[in-house]
């Protein structure tokens, strides 16, 4: 029996989960937002301290287990946001100080792909969404590749930057998914694929300057945006299938909790007769049972760290997915 918890700051949520033999038993979060306006590192990272002890105690009681049945602890290492990753290792190694436990970093991109592994999916193409990411990821010899990327920004700092825009707080997200439910008109976007990669600073340039012309209403804007974008995902993630050869496409990453990006995944999948696979909402946005379940995998691989060498320990707020040596595999 093995009973991980985990930690994850990597930037508006905190959260604490409690993964035992592969089973989530808790997976509390909570999430700083803001009225207008996008994130705040440092404020983000305030938050974290304001919430860690009380979710922390949340998360032991809703899994039933005591600090004493704790294997191990995993944090996310990184990428993310420097003071908000700070906040993390620094309540990582507290604990660990304090409970005498190993710490096993881990890292966030990699860990939104290996909790697929909850919905089925055995050796899947990853199109992993988020806001700082957007990257097309499969195994290959040893490491998770990237076959494709954003090659400016991610896909959820773009529809945040452009709900920013039009007077929405943070996130955008949720708030677009529902004005493009009632567009009726599609506008055309620049589309910018290129290979397997995709571009969007161009399109959000765009945007503004439809917006700014007051020609167009915020729902078409918004519906415009969602097809434009999500097709030019849903062809570069086709190609790396067809790329990797691989048969099974899954979705991660809080963007992909859109019900209109996974409809156009699945008829993609359909098409070519691949399966599809996303895990459920409290497994797509950043959450600590996924870095839980991933910390588990490592510790049962023998990946740890103990004693004296926590301390040594460091946040690794650009560390790329294909970084990343899979030793547990």
């Amino acid at each position: 029996m093995t009973i991980i918890l985990g930690i994850e700051s990597t930037a508006h949520t905190f959260g604490i989960g409690v993964v035992k033999n592969g089973k989530v038993l808790a997976n509390v979060r909570d999430m700083y937002t803001t009225e207008t306006g996008g994130i705040i590192p440092n404020e983000s990272a305030k938050h974290h301290a304001r919430v860690k002890d009380s979710l922390y105690e949340k998360a032991l009681v809703e899994s039933r287990i005591k600090e004493s049945d704790i294997d191990a602890i995993s944090f996310s290492q990184g990428p993310g946001l420097n003071p908000c990753l700070l906040e993390g290792i620094k309540f990582t190694k507290e604990l660990a100080k304090r409970l005498n436990k190993p710490v096993i970093p881990v890292n966030h991109c990699v860990a939104h792909l290996e909790i697929g592994q909850i919905t089925g999916a055995k050796d899947p193409v990853l199109l992993y969404v988020s806001g700082a990411n957007t990257q097309i990821i499969a195994y290959a010899s040893g490491k998770y590749r990237i076959f494709g990327e954003t090659l400016d920004i991610g896909v959820g700092n773009f529809i945040d930057t452009f709900g920013r825009y039009a007077g929405m707080g943070f996130p955008a997200g949720p708030k677009i998914q529902e004005l493009a439910k009632n567009g009726k008109k599609y506008i055309e976007l620049p589309y910018k694929v290129k290979g397997m990669d995709i571009a969007l600073s161009g399109i959000l340039t765009n945007l503004k300057q439809k917006l700014e012309s007051k020609k167009y209403s915020m729902e078409d804007l918004c519906y415009s945006l969602q097809e434009t974008v999500f097709a030019m995902l849903v062809e570069t993630a086709e190609r790396a299938l067809a790329h990797t050869g691989k048969k099974e496409l899954l979705l991660g990453g809080g963007v992909a909790c859109n019900s209109r990006l996974q409809e156009m995944c699945k008829i993609m999948c359909n098409e070519r007769g691949a399966k599809f696979f996303c895990p459920e909402r409290p497994l797509l946005v950043d959450n600590a049972a996924m870095i839980a379940y991933l910390g588990g995998i490592m510790f049962k691989a023998g990946i740890k760290v103990s004693g004296k060498e926590i301390e040594k320990l460091d946040i690794m707020p650009r560390e790329r997915t294909d970084d990343i040596l899979v030793k547990w595999k």
